[in-house]
Order: structure tokens, then sequence, then C-alpha cells
């Protein structure tokens, strides 16, 4: 039987500038053929202080893709996958007790995981396994994490905090499950692919969802997206030799990222950055496996 024609999203409401804060983008919000400006700061001011503080390593956790700026928002929806019994809400339920069993407890993150449906995210030859936790091809070489290690990520990003996050960068849109998810955890999200390919594959993913507070960009995720600043939070996607500059300089003081970096031993670790009034503090977890953090789009 055929669905009937969705109705179009409502134009995006500019939100109201907080007192004295910058201006805020429109939507769409289209970035220059260049690179966006980092965030300002003054020459003079000294960079705060770094201090480490190393958890104990952990067995390596299969991760996923990308990284990635012109802002598009998300649109109307495409017809649903069909004949696979993925409808039905015990499957996800039975996906979200495994990964609670694997000591995910938030939960925001938990219901997050309830509400998406996966399988709208992966090619239709691989919908029945759309609900295990496992990463799975999305195209360009690239994989949809595990859910496991999203809701591992998510909750590091949530920090104990049952309201919902303000607004959060997402460096590396992939296929756009995790951005949905994010959606369900943030008042706004800006979410940032570099390869056109994914980001025009994830704004045709969540024209269902009808995500009011989730704007897709495409471009360079290693800069950042200035315009947006200051964040509540950041998550990345893909591990570089370190955590780019421009991404603390756009985390908000009392801001939280999560992103994993090459180590000292050539490996990666899932990495905790806390931006406090006096400081930044760095947190080392367990061991990671990403694909590398790149530049520029393509």
């Amino acid at each position: 039987m055929k669905r009937p024609a969705p109705l179009p999203l409502p134009l995006a409401q500019a939100p109201a500038p907080a007192a004295a804060a910058k201006p805020r983008p429109g939507f769409p919000a289209r970035l220059p053929a260049g690179a966006p400006a980092p965030v300002a700061r003054n020459p003079q001011q000294p960079r705060p202080p770094l201090r480490t503080v190393t958890a104990p390593a952990a067995a390596p956790v299969a991760a996923r893709v990308p990284v990635a700026p012109a802002a598009v928002r998300v649109p109307v929806a495409p017809a649903r996958p069909s004949g696979v019994g993925m409808e039905s809400q015990a499957v996800r339920a039975a996906m979200v007790r495994k990964i609670q069993a694997q000591g995910v407890t938030h939960p925001g993150v938990l219901a997050a995981l309830q509400a998406v449906e996966r399988h709208r995210f992966v090619d239709s030859a691989l919908v029945n396994q759309a609900y295990e936790d496992t990463s799975l091809p999305i195209g360009l070489g690239q994989t949809i994490s595990k859910p496991g290690v999203v809701a591992r990520m998510l909750e590091l990003l949530c920090n104990g905090r049952t309201e919902k996050l303000g607004r959060v960068l997402e460096i590396g849109t992939g296929c756009g499950y995790q951005a949905a998810l994010i959606s369900h955890l943030a008042r706004e999200v800006y979410s940032i692919e570099r390869l056109k390919g994914l980001h025009e594959k994830s704004r045709e993913n969540l024209r269902w969802f009808r995500l009011s507070n989730l704007h897709l960009l495409f471009g360079d995720g290693m800069l950042g997206y200035a315009k947006g600043a200051p964040y509540a939070a950041i998550i990345a996607a893909a591990g570089g030799n370190q955590i780019p500059q421009a991404w603390i300089d756009q985390l908000a003081v009392g801001g939280r990222l999560v992103a994993p970096a090459v180590n000292a031993s050539g490996g990666q670790q899932l990495v905790v950055i806390d931006k406090t009034a006096s400081g930044i503090v760095r947190s080392e977890l367990e061991a990671v496996l990403f694909v590398p953090l790149k530049s520029g789009i393509a």
C-alpha cells in the first residue's frame, strides 16, 4: 500500500541570540569554498594548561568512519524499507538490552537507541543485520559504527547529565545514524561530513525523521564549524595524530569533547577533553580503531 506523501518541513526558526553573544548563522547555511576561519583568539593570551589523566587500558573497540562544511537542513521522508520485519520495536529493544549489559546506563542514550530505527541507515541487503552489534558498510569505503561503540561515546559525551545538552558539533556524519541519536540528546546539532556522497546519503536517510534541530554540513571537519561555536559538546568519528586545536577553541568552557586520537605507541585511544575555567583536562581511555582523520573534502 502506498504511503501518503509527507508534508514538507517547516522553515527553520532562527534561534534567539543570547545576550552579548556573537551572531548565529542562518539556515540553510553555506560555507565558502575555502576553509572556515577558526575561532579568533588573542595571540598574547597563553593557552590554558594541559594535564593528562590516563584511565586503565581496555580491549580494542571496533569503530567507524569519517570526518567532515555547505549546510543543509534535513527535509522530507522517503518510503520505508519493507518486508524484513524491522518495524518491530522488539528488535531494537533486544539490541538495547545487549548494549545495556555492556555497561551503558545513561537513560537518554538508551532511549535514543530505542527510538532511532537503525535499519533506515543501511543498504537494503543488510537490513537483517541492522540491529546486531556490528559495524556495516555504507559505501565509499566507510562503515556505520557498532551500536555499542556509538552508545559508549554518547554516554561519555553526556558526562552523567540527564538534561539535554546545548549545541553539539559532530565531526563525520557518515550515514547519519549517530547524528539522529544526538538529536535526541541535544537541543541543536551541527553535523559535518567531508565526503560529498555520504553527505547526500545522510540527507536522504534523515528525511524520514523530520529532525528540525539537526543541521547537516558538507566540508572539512578538521576545521570544525566556527559559525556555530561555542559548543557544549563535540564528538568525532575519525582519529588523527592529535586533537585539532580548532575543535578545542570552539568548545565552550564547561564543554566536553570525545574523539579517538593516535597515542605514543602508534595505536588509537578514545580521548575525552574537558574544557574548564582553569584549563584543559585530557583523559585517555580504552584502545579503539577508527579511520584516519583527514582534511579537505572529496
